[in-house]
Parts: C-alpha cells; sequence; structure tokens
C-alpha cells in the first residue's frame, strides 16, 4: 500500500487529515508532515527524507499544497535524498481534499498510476456549481 505524506503549510496538513478521517475513518497509510513558520526547511527536508526512507518498501506520495513554496522544496529535497538511499517518491501539488480522499481510496498498487489517479480527482473535483454539474 502507497503510503500517503501530507507536506503543507501547517496546520493544513492536519486539516485536510481530520476531515479525511471524518470522511473515511482514520488511514493507517496517511502521515501529516506540517511546515511551521519556525522550521529550518533543510532539517525538515532532512527529517522527511529518514520518514519517506523508513519503510522504503512501500513507496510514498506526497502531496504538497504550493507549487514552488517551501513545503514543496523541503519535499522536492527530501526525495532527492530519499532516491540517494534508493528510495523513490512521487510528488504532487495543489492538492486539494478530493486528491487526498482519492488518495486514501484508491486501490492501485502501481505509485505512477496512483499519482494520476489522484491528480484527475483534483480535476473531477473542481465544478462549476452555478452550470450546473
Amino acid at each position: 500500500m502507497t503510503r500517503i505524506v501530507l507536506v503543507m503549510h501547517a496546520p493544513l496538513g492536519n486539516a485536510f487529515s481530520q476531515c479525511a478521517e471524518h470522511v473515511l475513518g482514520r488511514a493507517s497509510n496517511l502521515t501529516v508532515f506540517d511546515v511551521g513558520p519556525a522550521d529550518r526547511p533543510d532539517e525538515k527536508a532532512e527529517d522527511l527524507a529518514r520518514l519517506i526512507t523508513s519503510d522504503s518498501s512501500e513507496p510514498a506520495l506526497i502531496l504538497c499544497d504550493i507549487y514552488g513554496a517551501t513545503p514543496f522544496n523541503i519535499a522536492t529535497e527530501a526525495l532527492r535524498l530519499a532516491a540517494l538511499q534508493g528510495t523513490r517518491g512521487h510528488l504532487v501539488t495543489g492538492t486539494n481534499l478530493c486528491m487526498v480522499l482519492k488518495a486514501l481510496t484508491e486501490r492501485q498498487e502501481n505509485p505512477d498510476k496512483l499519482t494520476e489517479e489522484v491528480r484527475q480527482g483534483a480535476l473531477k473535483g473542481i465544478i462549476d456549481a452555478g452550470r450546473g454539474c
């Protein structure tokens, strides 16, 4: 089972996790890695890399909130460090709740396909309700 790691500006990751738990129940493969304003990015990247490589038998899908922001940069560096140890992961940004729920409910074992399913879940969750569904 793919590990899902929410790497986001605090407290967004915890909020998404709580919403997902409310809808689906507790998910054993979901980890929150919030980034606070006082956190040092280099230290957080090392911590995240350790988390990613702690169970290298399971792939990791990292979901970030904003492309190019500090959590994204931390995740990018952590994946680089993890790759040096032979652990591969995927990173998707622009995360919304639909993506988190899709990541937790999709039974896709292939991490590349799961990443694409999660990305598509984001697009399907964006609807102009004024125009009808």
